[in-house]
């Protein structure tokens, strides 16, 4: 083996004895192989002291056959505790991250601790995340189907522990804010079959409540677990009615609170957001009250102005100073109405005198005045001297009569 070749290690020879810092040498190198160290261990937490420094000593057992267990001691330095997230205690299953040492004051060996987790947590956490992907997909989380908390429920029902501190609390806030009819539908809150009881306790309320608050005081991981089950989450997506979830502390999220209508930092919080205050209810009430007197006061002094306003336009003075101001509204109006019918006629006159005298001194009429006349021969106007022959009948058209003559003689000379 290499460790025979280091130099602080002695030859072992046969029937020689070893000095004991030379087998402690000895052991001291074999665990300094690497498969000693950063090395995972599961087991039972038992033997634990939590020293005063701030120093961990324990032991990890595993439970054999028959009543024999395998124990390793460990110790968990404070710089390394100070970092636990937890506080491990007696039969307490868990995971350490460590490297084996000798410790050769007492000749022994041990397990020192980098790192502690309680078992099963991650295991819980991938299984939570399996169960999230799949209720996601059957829209166990959909927004669209977060329903609306009733304004003013009638009963509520309560899933939780009969025994917990959480139904005083709700109880306490209801009396106090709204009092109702508080219907409990007792549960399980941790364990193994816990799941089963909360979702079956969930059902039992379906057609006698208008609302339902589950909720459980806070707890560890391991203690919430079950409001992270398929069961329970389906159960609360098929209740009737709304659902408010309070489980754990608000830094506590579990699968039923992503799955609830509402989710409240704590049972007492849940119990306000169920039921609303009669204080404040009542005080809306009076400056609603307040608001409609001074509306009627106003509404009734309103129509005291337009009864007095429709009391004076029916007396008889006012009827008949209308009556009067419209008589010589229409008289104006009459009087206008003469004096530009009137100046239309005048207008119309001087231009159809205009026409005239236009249309006169155009007419054959004021021609034949003049002197002049018209001779026809046959009914038509003899143009010229050159179609009339001695012997016609001819009419002479004066401008005023006509005469019937005999052509005696014609003379064609023409005149210029």
């Amino acid at each position: 083996m290499d460790w025979f070749n280091r130099p602080d290690v002695a030859v072992v020879v046969e029937n020689a004895p070893l000095r004991v810092s030379e087998l402690s040498a000895i052991i001291e190198c074999l665990l300094d192989n690497p498969l000693l160290q950063d090395i995972l261990v599961r087991g039972e937490v038992t033997n634990y002291t939590h020293h005063s420094r701030g120093h961990r000593y324990f032991s990890l057992s595993e439970k054999g056959g028959g009543n024999t267990a395998a124990v390793i001691k460990c110790v968990m330095w404070r710089s390394d505790a100070d970092r636990l997230s937890f506080n491990p205690s007696e039969g307490m299953e868990i995971i350490v991250t460590g490297t084996v040492r000798a410790y050769a004051p007492h000749g022994s060996y041990q397990l020192q601790v980098k790192e502690m987790r309680k078992a099963g947590v991650g295991e819980k956490f991938l299984l939570i995340e399996q169960w999230k992907k799949q209720l996601a997909i059957e829209g166990c989380f959909s927004l669209e189907r977060k329903r609306v908390l009733p304004a003013f429920p009638a009963r509520i029902g309560v899933v939780t522990s009969e025994t917990g501190a959480v139904i005083h609390d709700i109880r306490t806030v209801v009396g106090r804010r709204y009092p109702l009819e508080i219907i409990i539908s007792p549960t399980a809150v941790q364990g193994e079959e816990a799941h089963q009881e909360i979702a079956c306790a969930i059902t039992r309320l379906a057609g006698k409540v208008d609302v339902v608050i589950i909720a459980r005081g806070g707890g560890s991981f391991e203690d919430l677990f079950p409001f992270n089950h398929p069961d329970v989450v389906r159960a609360i997506v098929a209740c009737p009615v709304p659902v408010v979830s309070a489980i754990g502390h608000e830094v506590d999220i579990t699968l039923s609170d992503l799955a609830a209508d509402l989710r409240a930092a704590t049972p007492s919080a849940a119990a306000e957001l169920v039921v609303p205050d009669r204080m404040v209810l009542t005080a809306r009430l009076q400056e609603l009250k307040s608001r409609l007197n001074t509306a009627l006061k106003d509404r009734v002094a309103t129509a005291q102005d337009e009864l007095c306003d429709l009391r004076d336009r029916l007396r008889p003075q006012r009827f008949y100073r209308k009556i009067e101001e419209r008589k010589q509204n229409i008289a104006d109006l009459s009087e206008r109405l003469e004096r530009s019918f009137s100046n239309r006629l005048v207008h119309e006159r001087l231009i159809l005198a205009e026409m005239k005298t236009a249309l006169d001194s155009r007419s054959p009429v004021a021609v034949l005045s003049r002197g002049f006349c018209v001779a026809e021969k046959n009914g038509a106007i003899v143009r010229s001297a050159g179609t009339i022959e001695k012997g016609d009948s001819m009419k002479i058209r004066f401008y005023d009569g006509s005469s019937q003559v005999v052509v005696e003689r014609v003379d064609h000379e023409r005149n210029l």
